[in-house]
C-alpha cells in the first residue's frame, strides 16, 4: 500500500496579533482520510471570513497547529464509500465546518452534505468569496426571519457592505421582490456598493440610526438582520412595528431581551456552523441552500462579492488577508488564491 503524503497548510500554532510573522505560519498535515460521507477537495482559492480573524485572536489551538478557513473553492479529487452527490473532477465549493481542519490547505476533507458544484459562470477565485456568507444570509432571512415569498414590508440590513449584507440585499431583492430593503453603510465607497447589489435606500449607521430609518419607513420596519447588535437593541426597538424579528449574528457581550417584550418583538441567533458541528437531520439543507444560490448566480441575478483579491495561497498572503478584514473597512470579501490572474 502506498504511504500517503503530508500535505501543504498554513496553521496556527498561538494566539498572537497578525502583525506576528507567527500568527500563521507554513506547515505540513498528514494527508487527509475520507469518512464515510466525506469528499477531497483540491483547494483552489479560498475567502478570510470575520470567523477566521475572531478564532485566530482567540484561544490558543489545543495542541499542534489549527486550520483555519471557512470558505473554499476546489475540485474533488477522492471520495468517501457512501458519497452519492459528488464525483472525482467535479468543481464545488463550500463553507465547511467549524470543528474541522480549514480550507488553509492545499488537500480538505468536507461532508457532502454541506459542498454543493461551484457555480459554472464563476471563476474558482470569484466562487470561493460566496459560500459562508450566502449561508449566513439565506438561514437568516428564510430560516430565522422567515420572509415569506409573497412577503411585503421592509428589512433592514445593519452592516449592508459587508460579506453577509452584500449577500442578504441581493437574495432579498431577488427572491423577496415585495420587501423594501434599507442598507446601512458609513462610506461613499460602501453606499454605492450596496445600492449597486440592490439596497433601496442607505442609511449611515454611524450616525441617528434611528431618525434615519423612521424618515424612510415612518410606520416602523419589519425585520432587521444585524451584524452589530452590541448596544443597539433600544434602537432596533424603537424602529420596529409591534411583532418585528430581529436576528442577530455577531457576538455581543449581553442581550437584554426583556426590552422587546412590549412590542412582542423576537430576537434570532443565527450560527451557520450549527447544522455541521451539531450534525443536524437537516445537514443537507446547506447543499439545497448553495445549490440554489449558484442556480441565482448562473441566471445573473446574484453576483460575486470578491473585491480584493491576493495571491497566492501562502502564510504571508493569509496574514495581509487576516490584516485586512481585522481593519473593519472591508468592503464584500477578501479572497486569497492559487488560480493565475486573468
Amino acid at each position: 500500500m502506498t504511504e500517503k503524503k503530508d500535505v501543504r497548510a498554513v496553521g496556527q500554532i498561538a494566539a498572537l496579533p497578525i502583525t506576528n510573522s507567527r500568527s500563521l505560519v507554513a506547515t505540513t498535515i498528514p494527508a487527509p482520510v475520507p469518512g464515510p460521507r466525506d469528499v477531497v477537495v483540491e483547494v483552489a482559492a479560498v475567502s478570510v471570513n470575520p470567523v477566521d480573524v475572531k478564532l485566530r485572536g482567540g484561544a490558543e489551538p489545543d495542541g499542534g497547529v489549527r486550520i483555519l478557513g471557512f470558505d473554499a473553492a476546489g475540485v474533488v479529487r477522492a471520495i468517501g464509500d457512501d458519497v452519492t452527490l459528488f464525483q472525482p473532477g467535479e468543481a464545488v465549493y463550500y463553507a465547511g465546518a467549524i470543528d474541522r481542519p480549514g480550507s488553509n490547505a492545499a488537500v480538505q476533507v468536507v461532508d457532502e452534505r454541506i459542498v454543493a458544484r461551484k457555480p459554472a459562470t464563476l471563476s474558482m477565485t470569484d466562487a470561493a468569496a460566496l459560500p459562508l456568507t450566502a449561508l449566513t444570509a439565506w438561514e437568516s432571512l428564510f430560516d430565522k426571519l422567515r420572509i415569506e415569498e409573497e412577503a411585503t414590508g421592509t428589512l433592514l440590513i445593519v452592516g449592508g457592505a459587508g460579506g453577509v449584507g452584500s449577500m442578504a440585499i441581493q437574495l432579498a431583492r431577488v427572491l423577496r421582490p415585495g420587501v423594501r430593503v434599507i442598507a446601512t453603510a458609513s462610506r461613499l465607497e460602501s453606499e454605492a456598493w450596496v445600492r449597486r447589489l440592490g439596497a433601496h435606500d442607505v442609511v449611515d449607521h454611524r450616525g441617528d440610526l434611528a431618525a434615519q430609518v423612521t424618515d424612510i419607513a415612518p410606520d416602523g420596519i419589519d425585520w432587521i438582520l444585524t451584524t452589530n447588535s452590541a448596544g443597539q437593541l433600544p434602537v432596533y426597538e424603537a424602529i420596529l412595528r409591534p411583532f418585528g424579528q430581529i436576528v442577530a449574528i455577531d457576538d455581543p457581550d449581553h442581550v437584554d431581551v426583556v426590552a422587546l417584550k412590549a412590542k412582542a418583538l423576537s430576537w434570532h441567533w443565527e450560527f451557520m456552523f450549527a447544522r455541521s458541528l451539531h450534525g443536524a437531520r437537516d445537514m443537507i439543507r446547506q447543499h439545497e441552500i448553495l445549490a440554489s444560490v449558484a442556480r441565482l448566480v448562473d441566471a445573473g441575478e446574484v453576483r460575486t462579492t470578491a473585491t480584493t483579491v491576493l495571491r497566492p495561497i501562502d502564510a504571508a498572503t493569509l496574514r495581509e488577508a487576516h490584516a485586512l478584514v481585522e481593519s473593519g473597512h472591508v468592503i464584500g470579501k477578501v479572497v486569497v488564491t492559487d488560480e493565475p490572474a486573468v
